[in-house]
């Protein structure tokens, strides 16, 4: 026979006592509940009978003040009542309005200082209240008098129960007398006895006193004096005690109340706790299986943010992330490495931001306000200026995209900032060599067209010259014979000679200037410079119409330049601005004007700016950019030579030719020349 393998009863076994295990683990959690939540009934049912007894305490308290305070006022009333009368009458008539206002009184005596009867008023709203039937209750009196006339103060009679008529319809009720001696200065005058029923004291109380519960007085013994009110029934009742410490006869102010049914508060916590008891066993349940998912989640996205860490962190590319608000919340390395500034002092800050240009935080501001509007491409790159941390500013190309949550919430923007410095190096590095390509180009054409002129030129120049100087010789001793016509003519040949050596030098200076040879410069003072020039350019200005004006203060000081040259430029600008008001409709003024700029105005040293400003039509955008291009005019004579070498001119003298608009309108050209030293 072959003998049953001990494997499936050990299986079985094993099974069974995992069954039990997890029934046990059951039971237990199952007795822990059940005693948590017998625990929880027991406290709660305690915090109840607890949170009675309080609200009762804190009745009584308020009632026995509310008391006090009554039996104050009662006081003060009193006293008013001790002031010395004119007689009985008129006291008795005081007293008869006071018992009106004050039903808690049953009676008012007025007494001399040896207690004897000067005048009494009873209340009309009770029975007539007998005199004191014992010598007990007359020695009670007297002692709470003597009492008073001691202390200076009133003071209060034990209470005695006082027997009504069988005619008044009750039995009796307990009454206490209030003794309060009458003082002038420090002489006795009298006392003013007031006999209060305890049942009226009681009603001074406030109406939520007695609602609910019964309200007593009780001597300190327990005794019962008088009761009002009536506690609802309950399963147990609740008793608070205040002690009144009336002078001479103290009581107790005793409050009895019950508690409410049905016992709400334990019955639905209860009911709560075991709800949320079951639910928290099966939460329990459920997240024993996904803890450990829980877990392995937590391990990927942590390997995840080290991964995009250290991807952030090796960006060369600036990296920055902003809230709808405009508020910095991410800045990567890179970023902080670009404009010098730490994460910390970055993230939360708004615009303007810290690494903005200040002259620029306007505009900056601006196109913010226009992406958040989303008036801009989300993907559009914008090259902007950052400043960095130590003053140098560098440029930059920035791409924003939206920030959006896995949701698709939009939360704010991400930007991609690149420090485009070196590309913008090697940009003006190749425009630079273009541009110097260009202009050796147009300095060969201009060089070989200056050697053309100054060729062909320079013979009729000499001739003219020759003949001018000839004729002054010829013209000299007739002139000395005082011929006036003669006169005139010999100026005019000596203007022709002046201009053609002026010609020469001319040729000359664009010949040397061609060459890249330094020419002979001097201190000239500006108003000689226009002096010169000045005859010429009225000479054309009469032919067409126009009017020139001269604001050459006498005052400036000399400049450093090659008179020569800048006299060409100033030529050249005037004819242009003569000839650009030909069709202009209006007045045609061209004004000449030099004046003093200061240190601060260009950061350079002290300059003297001068200008030629016209009224003609102004000058087209599309004009404006090829103005000072070589060859480049608007005269269908011109040759497009004449702003292109007085630019070149102004610019080997340490300035630059500018034009702007004139007002209202024209064209305004300026150039800056040195002071000499």
């Amino acid at each position: 026979m072959i003998s049953p393998s001990p494997q499936p009863f050990a299986g079985a076994l094993a099974a069974l006592r995992g069954t039990w295990r997890r029934w046990a683990l059951w039971g237990v959690l199952i007795l822990v509940v059940a005693g948590l939540l017998a625990t929880l009934v027991w406290l709660a049912r305690g915090y109840e009978i607890e949170q009675v007894q309080r609200d009762l305490e804190r009745d009584s308290a308020d009632a026995a003040q509310a008391l006090r305070q009554r039996l104050a006022r009662n006081l003060q009333d009193l006293r008013g009542l001790g002031a010395p009368p004119a007689d009985a009458a008129a006291w008795s008539n005081a007293a008869a309005d006071a018992l009106h206002d004050h039903r808690e009184w049953l009676r008012l005596q007025w007494r001399d200082p040896a207690l004897r009867l000067l005048a009494t008023v009873d209340s009309a709203f009770f029975p007539p209240l007998p005199a004191p039937g014992s010598d007990t209750a007359a020695a009670d009196i007297a002692l709470a008098c003597d009492q008073a006339r001691k202390n200076g103060n009133a003071a209060y009679a034990p209470s005695r129960f006082v027997q009504r008529p069988s005619g008044s319809g009750g039995l009796g009720e307990e009454v206490m007398e209030l003794c309060l001696p009458i003082l002038h200065g420090t002489q006795l005058q009298g006392y003013v006895m007031a006999t209060h029923t305890l049942d009226g004291m009681l009603a001074l109380l406030p109406p939520a006193a007695t609602r609910g519960q019964s309200v007593g007085f009780t001597e300190l013994d327990g005794t019962r004096l008088a009761v009002q009110g009536a506690p609802r029934r309950g399963t147990r009742a609740f008793v608070a005690r205040q002690v009144l410490d009336l002078p001479g006869a103290p009581m107790v102010l005793r409050l009895e109340g019950a508690r409410q049914l049905p016992d709400v508060f334990p019955n639905v916590m209860t009911a709560l706790v075991t709800g949320l008891s079951i639910a928290l066993v099966t939460v329990l349940a459920l997240l024993a299986g996904d803890f450990r998912q829980r877990q392995r989640a937590e391990a990927e996205l942590a390997e995840a943010l080290a991964f995009r860490k250290a991807m952030e962190d090796s960006l060369v590319t600036g990296l920055r992330a902003r809230d709808l608000q405009g508020r910095i919340t991410y800045v990567n390395p890179a970023f902080c490495a670009m404009v010098g500034y730490r994460a910390d002092e970055l993230i939360g800050h708004g615009a303007p931001a810290p690494y903005w240009p200040p002259e620029r935080a306007h505009e900056y501001g601006e196109r913010l306000a226009l992406r958040y509007a989303g008036q801009t491409s989300a993907r559009e790159g914008v090259e902007s200026v950052f400043v960095h941390q130590d003053g140098t500013r560098f440029p930059v190309m920035i791409f924003e995209a939206p920030l959006l949550t896995s949701t698709g919430k939009h939360t704010g923007w991400m930007s991609a900032v690149m420090d485009i410095t070196a590309q913008r190096r090697a940009e003006e590095s190749s425009r630079a060599s273009a541009e110097r390509l260009q202009a050796s180009a147009r300095l060969a054409t201009v060089g070989e067209m200056a050697s053309l002129m100054s060729h062909e030129l320079n013979q009729p120049l000499a001739a003219i010259a020759s003949y001018a100087n000839g004729s002054l010789n010829l013209l000299q001793p007739a002139a000395a014979a005082g011929d006036a016509t003669l006169g005139d003519v010999r100026t005019a040949l000596a203007r022709i000679a002046e201009q053609a050596g002026r010609a020469g030098k001319v040729i000359h200076s664009v010949r040397e200037l061609v060459r890249q040879r330094s020419t002979a410069r001097e201190a000239v003072t500006p108003r000689a410079l226009f002096d010169t020039v000045l005859p010429l350019v009225q000479l054309q200005a009469c032919k067409l119409g126009a009017t020139v004006q001269l604001d050459v203060p006498h005052a400036l000081p000399a400049v450093w330049c090659e008179p020569t040259m800048i006299e060409q430029v100033l030529l050249n600008l005037a004819r242009n601005g003569l000839q650009a008001m030909d069709d202009a409709p209006g007045a045609r003024v061209l004004l000449l004007q030099a004046r003093a700029l200061p240190v601060t105005a260009l950061g350079l040293g002290p300059l003297v700016e001068f200008s030629v400003a016209d009224t003609g039509s102004g000058i087209s955008e599309a004009v404006s950019a090829e103005l000072f291009t070589p060859f480049f005019t608007t005269k269908a004579e011109g040759m497009g030579l004449g702003l292109s070498l007085c630019r070149t001119v102004i610019e080997q003298h340490g300035g630059a030719l500018r034009h702007a608009p004139g007002s209202p309108r024209g064209t305004v050209f300026s150039f800056t020349l040195p002071l000499a030293r």
